[in-house]
């Protein structure tokens, strides 16, 4: 009991054991893994609260996983990057620093939990009760569903931690490569009964209530899918519900490797870079997996970085196939018989209108979009149409009222 050093302030972590020859591309793999995680992240965070067409309930739900990826990530990888450049002995944080690092490594598993929990009511109200969604699912319970799932993860968390802080220290070695509540705990010589209790109801009740959640609310979207036999509602919810279930089965199956590689000592070094894992790997699928699957951020990333061509048919029929889709889910009868003209364009050049056609519209009092061209008093001019954003002002009509007033006056 002597060597003991009792309440230090200053502990020690064990960190990743790797070879010398495997430090650095241990360290730029991890590098790069997180540079790639704060950048998808981000640019996901930045899209859903810029583009219009994302606020959405599920986008902006959904917004709250990648938040919960940047702060998690952003508390763990700097310090476990710096420490594999350091020997072992240097690899020193201060009680209050792990304390704070515990917290946020916590509130980042148990947020990812409760995020998708609240996710998955959202789609259930989407594809159960289509009609009622804009009402049940408007903006104070979006604000809800973000505040519960933040707010209890905090609750939970914060007595997780309360009741490790209350021990005595009487040893200084973090046998982890960052800090936890059972490395905080582990350094004391009281009894952590309470503490093992605790933890054990509070991660069964955690993942009760996530399986259970996903479960009930599947099995019901997956029984409205079989009684309605609606081929588009049922592509649709098959597009949304297996994008949320891929990202809860990835987390699901990161976590539970860590807890199997716990019950194997032997493997200490195995489940220390699985724990690191833990954190790396949903939070570098999550952005890629919605990127991927959701319609609105794959084509709104297809514009910024011009990937459609023109005269490319494909995204023609891609884009046509989206209005037709949202007429659906928002119960609309798209009558082409009584449609005038139906123009979906976003070629990379500018658009080149033909004059004959500008001046055959504007001449046919007829046309569905004659009225669009009116004339200034003068009677020289069109009045030019008010675009709010580019994408209108670049479409045919603005376009075309300017060509007129471009035109040499005859």
């Amino acid at each position: 009991m002597g060597n003991y050093t009792y309440n230090s302030f200053t502990l020690q972590l064990e960190g990743l054991k790797v070879s010398d020859d495997s430090m650095y591309p241990a360290f730029f793999f991890f590098l790069i893994s997180y540079l790639f995680i704060m950048f998808s992240n981000v640019g996901i965070v930045f899209l859903v609260f810029t583009e219009k067409s994302l606020h959405q309930p599920m986008y902006l739900l959904f917004c709250n996983l990648p938040i919960n990826d940047i702060i998690g990530n952003s508390i763990m990888m700097p310090r476990l990057l710096a420490d594999m450049l350091l020997p072992p002995s240097e690899r020193l944080i201060s009680y209050y620093e792990c304390v704070v690092q515990a917290f946020i490594i916590h509130m980042f598993s148990t947020t990812s939990h409760t995020i998708l929990m609240i996710m998955s009511f959202d789609r259930y109200v989407a594809i159960c009760n289509p009609l009622r969604y804009a009402t049940i699912m408007n903006k104070k319970m979006v604000i809800k569903l973000t505040v519960s799932a933040w707010g209890v993860a905090f609750v939970l968390v914060g007595i997780l931690l309360g009741l490790t802080i209350r021990l005595n220290r009487c040893r200084t070695l973090i046998s982890h490569p960052f800090c936890d509540n059972a490395s905080l705990f582990k350094l004391s010589c009281e009894s952590v009964f309470i503490n093992n209790v605790y933890g054990l109801t509070f991660t069964v009740v955690l993942l009760t209530a996530s399986i259970g959640s996903m479960i009930l609310t599947y099995s019901k979207i997956t029984a409205v899918c079989l009684t309605r036999k609606n081929k588009s509602l049922n592509s649709k919810a098959l597009q949304t519900c297996s994008t949320h279930l891929s990202v809860f089965m990835i987390m699901f199956l990161s976590g539970m490797v860590v807890i199997i590689l716990h019950r194997f000592p032997k493997y200490s070094d195995y489940r220390k870079l699985a724990a690191i894992l833990f954190y790396v790997v949903p939070s570098g699928l999550n952005p890629i997996i919605y990127g991927v699957q959701s319609a609105e951020i794959r084509r709104f990333l297809s514009n910024v970085f011009q990937f459609r061509k023109n005269n490319d048919e494909s995204a023609y029929r891609e884009e046509v196939q989206h209005l037709s889709a949202w007429c659906i889910d928002n119960n609309l009868a798209l009558n082409t018989k009584k449609t005038k003209d139906l123009i979906v364009d976003f070629r990379e050049s500018k658009h080149k209108w033909s004059p004959r056609r500008v001046h055959r519209i504007a001449k046919d009092s007829s046309h569905a979009s004659h009225k669009l061209f009116t004339r200034l008093p003068s009677g020289r001019r069109y009045r030019s149409l008010l675009s709010k954003t580019s994408q209108f002002r670049n479409s045919f009509f603005p376009s075309a009222v300017t060509l007129l007033n471009s035109a040499p006056r005859q």
